[in-house]
């Protein structure tokens, strides 16, 4: 059980969309209410066909907010203010409509305007039909706002108003309640990373032949990304340095898009000083010496020949720089005996960590949501992890560079 305490003095934003589960934000308002809680709601013009805008008023105390265009609201409570003035933002029901719009960033009203110009956290707590829950558009909107930063409560699995069964119900009030409490209680409790510099690489590099071609490598750039999030969520200040990737960036760091091995090794330098450097970007090696200024056409000669140079080692020159970071973890992507060769490597590129995953054909490392990792350390400790999705993987990494830190300064 969380503890609701928390929620005494803390301001509620209540966005209200068209579901049948309208109904339940009455009681989630009063019970709010009842723990201290201010709330004001945005009653969707959707969301006055099942609940009131009279019977929201009385319960919240404050005024119902409904149109973008009210111009008395606008002078006396703007949208930006409106948006601004809560600690946290709530949207119950969260139905596949408002999802989707929130996703494609829309402002047609006043309440997807508010929740795009919002700079507090959201929390959604979808509710629909089961088939709509399922659709794997409502699925990759859900995992783009979860990206974003948008937390989420439910749905549950019961008998819906269309005689369905399946998930797709919301969550109930104090199921939200919780979602509520756990969320402040998380934000407030003392984060172990922060006060700490962390500087992450991620995704692949692309070494020009020519304006039209590339080098690269088959890295989404999943595991960085989910690492720097992950080091964020803790507390500490992150820069990401990311290769081309179709990644959104994570949400609580500071990224800095580069395309080439030279350019990711000046932004790496530029973020310096750091105290953690997670280098999980997967480098191309080689590069064209001299690419070619126009695109290279088929002339009936056969193939040009590519003369091939090595790229500067990123991980060797921030491990042996006189600005060193504390802890130094770099990644070895092998398809064989990965596990010796990751030790090899990390002797010899001078890192304190190196994290080893098998990226041989079949393994779906490249581009998939699971990773079998081993973390090597400089003592010679080996852990071997589970497979494990790749976020949880970055929260496991996240939090031993926590509990390292904390020992060294101890």
């Amino acid at each position: 059980m969380s503890d609701h305490s928390i929620l005494s003095g803390k301001r509620v934003l209540l966005i209200i969309a068209g579901g049948i589960a309208a109904y339940k934000c009455l009681d989630l308002i009063r019970r709010l209410r009842e723990r201290g809680c201010a709330v004001r709601a945005i009653l969707t013009r959707a969301g006055a066909q099942f609940v009131t805008p009279l019977s929201v008023q009385a319960l919240t105390g404050d005024t119902v907010y409904q149109d973008l265009w009210s111009l008395t609201d606008e002078s006396e409570m703007g949208h930006i203010q409106l948006s601004r003035a809560a600690d946290l933002l709530v949207v119950a029901p969260a139905t596949a409509n408002i999802l989707a719009r929130m996703a494609a960033g829309m402002a047609d009203d006043l309440a997807t305007t508010a929740l795009l110009a919002t700079d507090k956290p959201i929390l959604v707590a979808p509710a629909m039909n089961v088939r709509m829950w399922l659709n794997p558009a409502t699925q990759a909107n859900m995992a783009l706002l979860a990206s974003r930063g948008v937390t989420s409560v439910g749905p549950n699995d019961g008998e819906m108003a269309c005689n369905e069964y399946g998930p797709g119900r919301m969550a109930e009030p104090m199921e939200i309640i919780d979602a509520i409490a756990d969320h402040f209680t998380a934000r407030e409790a003392p984060k172990p990373l922060a006060g700490t510099r962390a500087l992450v690489t991620s995704g692949p590099t692309h070494e020009p032949i020519d304006p039209v071609r590339y080098i690269a490598n088959r890295s989404s750039g999943k595991q960085g990304h989910a690492i720097a999030a992950a080091l964020a969520r803790l507390g500490a200040d992150v820069t990401l340095v990311s290769g081309p990737t179709r990644l959104p960036d994570p949400p609580g760091c500071t990224v800095t898009h580069i395309e080439s091995a030279r350019d990711m090794l000046a932004a790496c330098e530029a973020a310096l000083p750091v105290d953690v450097a997670v280098f999980a970007a997967a480098v191309a090696d080689w590069r064209v010496k001299d690419a070619a200024e126009r695109k290279l056409k088929k002339d009936g000669g056969g193939p040009p020949t590519l003369e091939l140079c090595e790229n500067p080692d990123i991980l060797a020159t921030v491990s042996k720089s006189a600005r060193r970071p504390t802890l130094v973890v770099g990644f070895a992507a092998e398809t064989g005996n990965v596990v010796a060769y990751a030790e090899a490597k990390r002797a010899r590129k001078g890192c304190d960590w190196i994290v080893a995953n098998d990226v041989s054909l079949g393994t779906q490392t490249f581009g998939g949501d699971a990773n079998t990792v081993h973390l090597i350390r400089s003592d010679g400790a080996v852990e071997d992890w589970p497979t494990l999705d790749k976020d949880a993987v970055a929260d496991r990494l996240a939090h031993t560079i926590a509990d390292h830190l904390k020992g060294t300064a101890s």
